[in-house]
């Protein structure tokens, strides 16, 4: 089970990052220019913050079986529709096309670790499964230009149809071993009304973590997006800068293998403590514009934050009395609807501040007050969740 959810999420990370090495064939062969290329490569993020609640809602009226295989089945149709695309209008709704299976798979990958496991384990599988849309991500631009894309003579179209291939086998895979929740989809569907939907928001906690998601996505996209340009900015050239960028997803993925696993019970709160901690340090080292060893330091813990914050507070999000698994998919669609707003957000702000500014001094002392907002955030959330042990 927990391997057929990481390959439709790698899957997704593939599919996601597909376009990006590819943007100089795809412009020149369609005619495009760069404003709209940008809203092609924006378009599935557009679609996904008002595709993630009705999503979730619908995983768990039919059940992640089903709804993560349609996940797949979605996002391998967006990358072979982009092969075929003639102009510019195709193109964009086959990106947007993405941002509708999108969060059956990101929605339903919690909903699937909170029906089958429980406890240390819970929080190892979600930690395991985190990592594929950035091993994903990573295979897509490390592959593409130096490997894939000579052997196939420039075709970026078969490219793209080939990662598209990729989803539909991930959702093949994920058939042939998933299992349903022992309580039925039609007992689910039964308890998903419009009446305890709203009960669900009702609940003092599901509000301030989805208030809390957009926040850690914000920092999430904005230094992820950006990492590379502030550190040619301190002097850094491209390629080394490219370099030093992968330190954090490398320690990410370490710390999305460990720190959830720890994050159970009461301390769970002081986890989020230390994740949110480490991303003020991050973001006032790297204000300082760091060298050497206070450079690296900048990078690996900022690599601990980026690698769990989200995990540990989605887990946090699925245990709250009142949600557990059977609500599970649709409070993690409401989640991530919530959450996409600062992964939009976040990246914009930063490149408005620095066009306005000429450098990302602002940008992370933002990062760094966000980070301070969300430290502040543990403690009315632990006091309303022991309140109800």
């Amino acid at each position: 089970m927990l391997a057929g959810v990481w390959f439709c999420y790698m899957a997704f990370g593939l599919s996601m990052a597909s376009l990006a090495p590819l943007v100089r064939e795809v412009e020149s062969d369609l005619g495009l220019s760069h404003s709209a290329m940008g809203a092609v490569l924006g378009a599935w993020q557009f679609v996904y913050i008002f595709a993630a609640i009705p999503c979730g809602i619908l995983l768990d009226r039919i059940g992640v079986r089903w709804g993560f295989a349609i996940g797949a089945l979605i996002i391998g149709l967006s990358g072979i529709f982009r092969g075929f695309v003639e102009e510019y209008i195709h193109l964009l709704i086959a990106v947007a096309l993405f941002g509708c299976g999108g969060p059956l798979i990101s929605a339903g990958a919690p909903k699937v670790v909170s029906e089958h496991f429980e406890g240390k384990g819970r929080g190892l599988a979600m930690g395991i499964y985190i990592t594929g849309p950035g091993i994903g991500a990573v295979a897509a631009l490390l592959l593409t230009q130096p490997l894939i894309l000579p052997w196939l003579e420039g075709d970026w179209r078969t490219l793209l149809q080939l990662w598209g291939g990729v989803s539909l086998v991930a959702g093949l895979f994920w058939l042939l071993v998933a299992r349903e929740n022992p309580e039925t989809p039609d007992a689910i569907k039964n308890q998903i009304t419009m009446f305890n939907i709203v009960e669900m928001l009702r609940i003092p906690a599901v509000r301030l973590i989805l208030l809390m998601s957009v926040a850690v996505f914000a920092i999430n996209h904005g230094i992820g997006n950006w990492l590379v340009e502030i550190l040619q900015s301190f002097g850094a050239e491209a390629s080394r800068a490219s370099v030093l960028a992968t330190i954090p997803v490398a320690i990410g993925i370490l710390s999305a293998l460990t720190l959830p696993r720890i994050a159970v019970g009461s301390r769970r709160f002081s986890v989020l403590i230390l994740l949110f901690s480490c991303s003020v340090l991050a973001s006032l080292t790297l204000l300082c514009e760091p060298a050497g060893i206070w450079l690296y330091l900048a990078l690996i813990v900022e690599g601990i934050a980026a690698g769990s914050m989200m995990t540990v507070l989605l887990l946090t999000l699925v245990e709250v009395p009142g949600v557990g698994a059977n609500r599970a998919g649709t409070a993690g669609g409401f989640f991530f609807s919530a959450a996409e707003f600062g992964g939009v957000g976040g990246p914009v702000l930063l490149g408005i501040l620095f066009h306005a500014h000429g450098h990302f001094s602002s940008s992370l002392v933002i990062l760094a007050l966000l980070g301070v907002l969300l430290v502040a955030s543990v403690f009315p959330l632990r006091r309303e969740l022991l309140s109800k042990v």
